[in-house]
């Protein structure tokens, strides 16, 4: 028969002095897996990397903040600025961020560390090309920068890539035929109306403040671009999903000259993570930034594009399992 402890022996002891432990390891086990609602995450900070001042991914990414917090109660959220896509990526597959802000084409052309790890939470909107001019500028096309000087977005952004992919296909190399200037368009607007720049390259969604800002105090104008299209999907190799033909409305800068449609070309932005992200700290992620949009939109025109029905499409990123664990809960 088995003998049961004696009342203030050394067994019941034993499990006296347990049970303390076992109250406070069953505590911090519900403190980190029960929030107080819904899909449990962890309780930690994070951070999410954004973009260069004045640019659309930096004000998306402030505005989302308090969205996420109220989404994650006990979570801090951090802004964390960056010169945008390249940059992004580097931050979160270093581990230095935990979401970001990464245009479609920039996630294709990263090879950096970290890569296989990579994850989608959501396509948001798409940004547009723009190649801005003074409106007294002669440059008609792209052909017409040979030997101007030109922004072409910091080395870490997106508009840097997609600026030097668009030089190469008008036949123009950014390192020998233009004065290529690292400027950010917290930066490229003040340097053209100051004679320092001839034109900027920019890649953001529709409008940007600091084009829109630029337009109220300069005469500027909007280089068409739609018939780099075909040269630039040529010079990659073939049938090129993350680009496509696009116009820019006339009025998503009504103050500018020659306002009118504006062909050029757009690429998807996404809102990537990593596959060592929680699946219930993404989940509620996600429904944070889809909840958020009616209200981000009133102050960041392009967050009215994101949508259920296109916020899976995060080619060529596989969905995050927390993200997809969203999108299957909300399915009709």
């Amino acid at each position: 028969m088995t003998k049961l402890p004696r009342p203030g022996g050394t067994g019941v002891r034993r499990l006296l002095r347990l049970v303390p432990v076992v109250a406070v390891v069953a505590g911090l086990l519900v403190w980190w897996l029960v929030p107080g609602r819904g899909t449990p995450y962890p309780h930690r900070p994070i951070t999410l990397a954004t973009g260069v001042p004045t640019g659309v991914y930096q004000k998306y990414g402030t505005l989302l903040v308090p969205d996420l917090e109220h989404e994650l109660p006990g979570v801090a959220v951090h802004a964390l600025p960056s010169e945008g896509s390249v940059q992004n990526l580097q931050y979160v597959a270093s581990g230095r961020a935990d979401f970001t802000f990464a245009a479609a084409d920039a996630v294709a052309a990263y090879t950096g560390p970290g890569r296989s790890r990579l994850r989608a939470v959501a396509r948001l909107y798409d940004d547009y090309i723009q190649l801005v001019v003074p409106d007294r500028s002669a440059v008609r096309d792209m052909h017409g920068l040979r030997g101007l000087r030109v922004g072409v977005g910091q080395p870490g952004s997106g508009v840097n890539l997609i600026a030097r992919r668009l030089l190469r296909a008008a036949g123009l190399d950014p390192d020998q035929d233009i004065t290529a200037v690292p400027a950010g368009v917290n930066t490229a607007p003040d340097l053209l109306r100051t004679g320092k720049l001839d034109a900027f390259f920019w890649s953001g969604g529709l409008p940007t403040a600091a084009v829109q800002d630029l337009a109220r105090v300069f005469p500027v104008r909007l280089v068409p671009l739609g018939n780099m299209v075909t040269p630039l999907l040529h010079q990659l190799g073939g049938p090129i999903g993350y680009y496509r033909a696009a116009v820019m409305p006339p009025d998503a800068y009504p103050a500018m000259r020659d306002n009118g449609p504006t062909p050029t070309i757009a690429v998807a932005n996404l809102l990537v993570t990593t596959d060592r992200i929680d699946a219930g700290l993404v989940q509620r992620v996600t429904q944070a930034v889809i909840d958020s949009r009616d209200r981000i939109g009133a102050q960041v025109h392009s967050a009215q594009q994101v949508d259920l029905r296109t916020a899976v499409f995060t080619d060529p990123l596989p969905l995050h399992a927390g993200a997809r664990r969203y999108y299957l809960s909300v399915k009709p």
